[in-house]
């Protein structure tokens, strides 16, 4: 059985299923093949038990796996990473050129309160190909077979790295369908690299905001540069709206987003009943810790202060210690 050099789905000729193609010669499903012609993305629910599944056999083998995180979007649940995969992992910190920080240093030692079993850290850009050559050099010195697996959160950009590293580093011209929407690997998908093969699969899910809003939205909240922080000092009560899929109400602090410029973010000193309908969360947040608003970005705090956050469908919002630091 054939897979689909997109997506990783067993290629089949039934339109219900995923995989379906129209002749079983092809080498993309149709479902790649709109996604990379015509930006149509159809969406095929998943759940982790899926996913699950794979890293279990990974977890079975004594190979590499390479762990893709977005910095941008440092997922909640990367705290119990560890209960999944015990192979050294080769940590990849990707986007970092969107952050308004050059100490790379501070985001490779901020992930040991994860407890990874970590080989090495290494910060890219897929985009400019920053570290590539590191991150190669790297893969090559501590893989221990000729397989060497890449997992990571959904939308963490494994599959933009790795299409890069097609592009780099192989004569070939095919690549691995990407789209800033969820779920677009299904399966594992085996790439010949250099003297040994990488193995993608599909991205872990989390309650992100992308799993709730629709392509216009998604447009805005991706940020394509590098974002210019915005800050707020709060007197009094006052409400802070981003675009119509998030609200925070607070009251003197100091807060700093970091999130997409493109972003329609306006403060309120009025009392108001908009977007109180979304669910909502109860913070008490300390100088030095940040907000997550998972696939949003992050605000980080600088005075204690008690927040209402409200977000559209079951976005996950969570508090960290602050990334940026001081």
């Amino acid at each position: 059985m054939n897979k689909c050099m997109g997506c990783g789905s067993i290629l089949q000729i039934d339109p219900n299923k995923e995989g379906y193609t129209t002749n079983l010669s092809n080498k993309l499903c149709e479902r790649c093949f709109r996604i990379r012609n015509y930006n149509d993305y159809q969406i095929i629910i998943k759940d982790n038990n899926n996913y699950l599944e794979i890293l279990k056999n990974i977890n079975n083998t004594n190979d590499l796996v390479v762990l893709v995180v977005d910095l941008f979007n440092i997922n909640y649940d990367l705290i119990n990473f560890n209960k999944y995969i015990n192979n050294n992992i080769l940590l990849v910190l990707t986007k970092a050129d969107l952050i308004p920080s050059n100490n790379e240093e501070k985001f490779k030692n901020y992930f040991d309160r994860y407890n990874l079993n970590l080989v090495d850290r290494v910060v890219i850009s897929s985009y400019t190909n920053y570290h590539l050559d590191e991150l190669m050099m790297k893969i090559n010195k501590y893989r221990t077979s000729n397989k060497v697996y890449i997992v990571g959160y959904t939308n963490a950009g494994k599959s933009t790295m790795i299409n890069k590293l097609i592009y780099n580093y192989t004569n070939s011209s095919s690549h691995i369908t990407t789209s800033n929407l969820p779920s677009t690997t299904l399966n594992t998908i085996e790439i010949k690299l250099d003297d040994f093969t990488i193995v993608d699969t599909p991205g872990l899910l989390d309650n992100s905001i992308i799993n709730y809003i629709d392509s216009n939205t998604l447009k805005k909240i991706v940020p394509k540069k590098k974002i210019k922080p915005l800050t707020y000092q709060i007197k009094g009560r006052q409400t802070i709206l981003i675009d119509d899929i998030a609200r925070i109400d607070c009251n003197d602090t100091n807060i700093t987003f970091f999130m997409s410029n493109i972003l329609n973010i306006k403060r309120i000193y009025k009392e108001n009943n908009l977007l109180i309908n979304y669910k909502k969360y109860h913070l008490n947040v300390k100088n030095g810790q940040d907000i997550v608003i998972s696939g949003l970005g992050f605000i980080k705090v600088s005075k204690d202060g008690n927040f209402d956050i409200y977000v559209i469908g079951d976005t996950e919002v969570f508090v960290r210690d602050s990334l940026i630091g001081g």
